[in-house]
């Protein structure tokens, strides 16, 4: 039962876990010059949870899967960067946990780096954060595959896989 003491011990502890985050984390690399919010790290891990997330959706090897994924990532960098400063913070924040070693590994079971970790291991901490009891992990996780979704079905490359064919013409 969640008493008030412990959920005060819980949020404390929560405040000082993304404290100690952003103190201790690495800088987020330098921007790419294709991007306007992810840095290069952030910009990798997207990269990683694309091909997990939209599995069967893009190619599944090659050329045709490495131009969607990029362009799943800077349609995601694109969609960040449109939204307001306090949900890009929290935004950052979250990568910023899957970006720093300890934070990555205690929340996801991960140790490597997301881009070394192999889908496999993706789909797991997914699929744990997809039905964990904590409300915070449910969040990102729809936060991450929501915004990852929506970059890829706003893809006109994606439509016809889905039967979409485009929005209507406006007769001038």
């Amino acid at each position: 039962m969640l008493t008030r003491r412990r959920f005060l011990v819980v949020g404390v502890a929560g405040v000082a876990v993304l404290a100690a985050t952003r103190m201790l984390e690495r800088p987020a690399g330098a921007p790419s010059p294709a991007l306007r919010f992810l840095g290069r790290d952030s910009a990798a891990i997207m990269g990683a949870l694309v091909p997990v997330v939209l599995a069967g959706a893009i190619p599944a090897h090659g050329a045709g899967r490495d131009a969607a994924v990029r362009e799943v990532v800077e349609a995601f960098d694109r969609a960040i960067s449109g939204l307001a400063p306090a949900v890009r913070g929290e935004i950052d924040e979250l990568l910023g946990l899957l970006r720093f070693a300890p934070s990555r590994y205690v929340l996801t079971g991960v140790g490597a780096p997301l881009e070394e970790a192999g889908e496999a291991r993706i789909a797991q901490f997914l699929s744990r954060w997809r039905e964990s009891r904590f409300d915070l992990l449910r969040a990102g996780y729809q936060a991450l595959t929501q915004l990852i979704q929506a970059s890829w079905y706003g893809n006109a490359a994606s439509w016809p896989a889905i039967g979409y064919p485009g929005p209507p013409k406006v007769a001038s």
